[in-house]
């Protein structure tokens, strides 16, 4: 029998603790593990001594091929100028609406993950469930690309993953990739009359930035289509834009952040290539005519690989016999099961809740919609048993 009330009881702990990306997700991971070893599950952490966070990736039943992973990741957006009614890491529930930071996005999901533990352990598993739960996923990716490669190093990997992100429990087999970059450009500082010794970095960034705004307006125009997803066309944005500090003294500096989420058919590498020939040929001459050293740079910041089943694959019907629904639409974000899919590991996406929900004040997941969760995890039990 589903067990809904442990899994909101394990909600309301994990989202008591705050794993914003700018801090370390150590004490959940903490928590997840000494769960874990109750029922008798040891699970091997993943430190990042980079980031001072880790992975964790915990295995029931026999070290064996095949079998299913529950990804999920434990990072969550802040809440800092949302209008929340009440603390945002304290659990509330009103009217079959379970309330706090990451409910959604995606917290709800490894809640269930964990409520189901009970019975993968008394099951006696013919094949293994992997329980996956990694951190940053809201900022670089960087947690499941450490992963991924990994998942074949304590024990056979597993033959899919399931990525529980908010699809109202509809499979979907999907996703656009997603590609960011931080952009800076420098300059030489003056008076701002004196426009003849001094090389405007804003103005130089400005450039590049409508530059990517063009080539948006070209992609929404003639880009290619998939019908999939919507927009149905690979999109560009810039996020944010620094530069200068008063009117009269030309900006050195100039840094922006923009992003792609692109259709297979548009591969970022392509529209940066474009865009450094754009910035050397049309923008950067009149700067280094005051110092030959100017130049942009371009760093990444992170990346999505897009996910792509076809249509037929086998994994498709298997998600949506466990989780009871059909095939649901491919998305415009992204996810980490691109990166599994990516590492050899066929993935799909299918979890808890509505992505309309999630980075919001106030965010909530439905209490039915936690229960229909566990009715695909007592659903993959009795798979994974016989």
């Amino acid at each position: 029998m589903p067990d809904t009330a442990a899994a909101i009881a394990l909600l309301d702990r994990l989202v008591g603790f705050d794993t914003t990306s700018r801090v370390t997700n150590l004490p959940l991971i903490g928590f997840v593990q000494e769960f874990l070893r109750g029922y008798g599950v040891e699970p091997r952490v993943q430190h990042d001594p980079a980031t001072g966070k880790a992975n964790l990736h915990a295995i029931i039943g026999p070290r064996i091929a095949g079998g299913t992973a529950l990804s999920g990741h434990v990072d969550c957006v802040p809440v800092d100028g949302q209008a929340w009614l009440a603390d945002p890491f304290t659990l509330r529930a009103e009217d079959g609406k379970l309330i706090g930071r990451g409910t959604t996005d995606m917290k709800g999901f490894c809640a269930c993950a964990l409520a189901a533990v009970p019975g993968f352990v008394a099951a006696g598993l013919a094949r293994p469930v992997h329980l996956l739960f990694t951190f940053d996923e809201e900022t670089t990716f960087a947690g499941a690309r450490l992963l991924a490669p990994t998942l074949g190093e304590a024990a056979p990997p597993p033959a899919s993953v399931i990525v529980g992100e908010p699809t109202g429990m509809a499979p979907m087999p999907g996703h656009k990739g997603l590609k960011t970059w931080n952009a800076s450009v420098s300059g030489v500082t003056g008076h701002s009359s004196r426009t003849h010794e001094t090389a405007n970095a804003l103005q130089a960034a400005a450039e590049a930035v409508a530059w990517l705004s063009r080539e948006h307006r070209r992609l929404v125009a003639e880009g290619a289509r998939d019908a999939h997803y919507a927009p149905p066309h690979t999109s560009v944005h810039v996020g944010t834009f620094h530069a200068g500090s008063i009117l009269n003294i030309v900006p050195d500096h100039a840094d922006f952040v923009f992003e792609t989420r692109w259709l297979a058919s548009d591969p970022p590498e392509q529209m940066l290539a474009r865009l450094n020939a754009f910035c050397e040929a049309e923008v950067l001459p009149s700067l280094r005519a005051v110092d030959p050293s100017i130049r942009f740079t371009f760093a990444e910041r992170c990346i999505a690989a897009g996910l792509d089943l076809p249509e037929g694959h086998w994994l498709i019907a298997e998600t949506e016999a466990l989780a009871g629904r059909p095939a649901g639409a491919r998305a415009a974000y992204g996810t980490e099961a691109g990166t599994y899919q990516q590492a050899g590991v066929p993935a799909i996406v299918c979890g808890p809740g509505h992505i309309a929900q999630a980075h919001q004040p106030e965010e909530w997941i439905a209490v039915e919609q936690l229960s229909a969760c566990m009715d695909m995890m007592a659903r993959l039990t009795t798979r994974l048993a016989a």
